[in-house]
């Protein structure tokens, strides 16, 4: 049978669940991030003043730093190694933590995020790519969607320590300097993690592959058959690819072509959206206390969280290709669900009894005055009994906490709850609509378009382009993501939050129909036979067969 690995008996070595564990702090330290922004910057802004322009520029930062370290981090991940690269991000993660939690005003926490940026892309590029060439076949999509659950477990994370810090002085620099520890967990780990045995035989250094596999297969695993299928892989092109020539070989560009799509539509399908902006959307739907919003805001990322499990025990049981598109379809329905709930809210949202004295405000009921980036919503009473309630300017000094004149321009006041000032939502009795549509769509994306777009990128590309392709799909998530971030606010204002929401159905919609004809199933094809997979014009031909090996 060839040379045996070092474990005991045939099961699941425990190098390779701590080479999952350590490698997935990287998606711990991503999800983090991701969640901790929404609570964070809400405490952040107030503390340095912060414009709308410099709340933007500070959230969607670390994102387009993460685009750029990810397309370079595919060229350095076939030079120097997979390993390097993860530590190398997990030192600059730890350097960006730091200099977060201790800026003294908004120019440095702005540095610190975009150092921040730069670990997150480099570890969300060389994660999935180091999780996939290190383990066998049969536990390949089980142990990449393991980043993923570190991901959303990180997000979860994220929320409960905002909510914790809510009403601390300077909670803020708790939430963003904690994401230190974790990443020094991390860089102390991985020290003793081993290179790629793929990467390692790549470059010929089969003797090294061939120790690393002993530690991480089962005693009885044939690791010499191993080694042979990964060089015969290899034995017509060993060198490192590049775009040029990924695009020269008709199977990679489909599986590119494939790739880029599932990491677009895991993004305009507006996962992100719910994410950076959990905490304002739940305030949208007529939560006034902030801390509230906060704590709401980590019960829906714990439905992300747990959802992630299921795709754990789905994804070698009904395969990627059934998990993308189920999770398309029920994403697709849930975004339906919140889009009639601040369509229902925009409808029946109260009236304005007293009228505006300023033709920018003039508006019959609170939301259409709320959907004025210049106004706000002023009342007296409950939601279900409103004595009181005009149109009045926002101040935006204030970050449109308080109005202008009027009696919501007192600070006393609304601090004594005889007045509300809703800015950008409306006092509505049929709130929880919008929270429970939250959180089915994170329990529907959660199993499927969370880890499927990572696990299936990390699969289906051959070992010569597939840091190359990884970069390349990773910057397409990254770039997506961006977009999405720095459009949501102003189609918000431009279509309005139900309007925004319908888009987001739409594209959901698109995808499910794009992969429905063009997304193969990989669950169990080894990673040596990904080319033959992608080898027709229409990959969902294939979608029912299996490749022989």
């Amino acid at each position: 049978m060839g040379t045996r690995g070092g474990g005991s008996g045939g099961g699941t070595p425990a190098a390779i669940i701590l080479l999952a564990v350590f490698s997935a702090i990287g998606g711990f330290l991503f999800g983090y991030d991701t969640g901790v922004v929404s609570g964070a910057m809400i405490l952040v802004r107030d503390e340095f003043e912060l414009s709308t322009v410099w709340h933007e520029l500070i959230v969607s930062s670390t994102i387009g730093a993460a685009w750029l370290a990810a397309l370079a981090a595919g060229p350095a991940t076939d030079r120097f190694g997979r390993r390097p690269v993860i530590l190398v991000a997990s030192v600059v993660f730890t350097v960006g933590a730091v200099v977060m939690g201790a800026a003294p005003e908004k120019v440095t926490l702005l540095i610190g995020r975009i150092i921040v940026g730069l670990g997150i892309g480099m570890a969300s590029m060389s994660v999935p790519v180091y999780l996939s060439e290190s383990s066998p076949a049969d536990l390949r999509g089980r142990i990449t969607v393991t980043n993923n659950i570190f991901i959303t477990g990180g997000q979860l994370i994220a929320s409960v320590i905002c909510g914790a810090f809510s009403k601390v002085p300077q909670g803020w620099r708790y939430m963003l300097g904690l994401a230190a520890l974790p990443s020094v967990v991390q860089l102390m780990g991985f020290a003793f993690m081993p290179e790629s045995p793929r990467w390692l035989i790549l470059k010929g250094r089969l003797e090294e592959a061939r120790q690393v596999l002993q530690k991480i297969r089962p005693a009885d695993a044939d690791i010499d058959g191993e080694v042979e299928a990964i060089m015969d892989a290899a034995s017509n092109d060993v060198e490192e690819g590049n775009i040029a020539k990924v695009f020269q070989s008709a199977p990679v560009r489909r599986a590119l072509f494939i790739g880029c799509l599932l990491q677009l539509f895991q993004q305009i399908s507006g996962i992100n959206t719910v994410m950076y902006y959990s905490a304002s959307i739940i305030s949208m739907a007529g939560v006034r206390d902030q801390s509230q919003a906060i704590w709401l805001a980590a019960a829906t990322s714990s439905v992300n969280f747990f959802g992630t499990f299921i795709g754990l025990w789905l994804v070698e049981r009904v395969g990627r290709r059934s998990l993308t598109l189920g999770s398309l379809l029920g994403s697709t329905a849930s975004l339906l669900v919140l889009a009639l709930s601040f369509q229902m809210a925009y409808i029946h949202s109260p009236d304005v009894l007293v009228p505006s004295t300023t033709d920018d405000c003039q508006a019959s009921n609170c939301g259409v005055c709320t959907s004025r980036s210049e106004c706000g919503f002023c009342f007296i009473g409950e939601v279900s009994n409103i004595t009181n309630s005009s149109c009045v300017a926002a101040d935006h000094s204030a970050f449109n906490e308080m109005s202008v004149s009027g009696v919501c321009a007192n600070k006393t006041i609304l601090e004594d709850d005889f007045a509300v000032f809703a800015y950008d939502w409306c006092p509505y009795q049929y709130a929880w609509i919008s929270i429970l549509g939250l959180g089915l769509y994170l329990a529907f994306f959660s199993p499927g378009m969370g880890p499927m777009p990572w696990t299936i990128n990390s699969e289906i590309y051959p070992g010569w382009a597939r840091s190359t392709c990884t970069s390349i799909t990773t910057a397409v998530n990254w770039a997506s993501n961006l977009l999405v971030s720095l459009t949501f606010l102003t189609l918000t204002e431009v279509l309005l939050k139900h309007g925004a929401f319908y888009l987001y159905m739409v594209l959901a919609a698109v995808g499910f129909l794009t992969f429905y004809f063009i997304l193969p199933e990989t669950r169990g094809v080894p990673l040596e036979n990904m080319e033959r997979l992608f080898s027709k014009p229409f990959c969902s031909r294939q979608r029912r067969e299996r490749t022989n090996t």
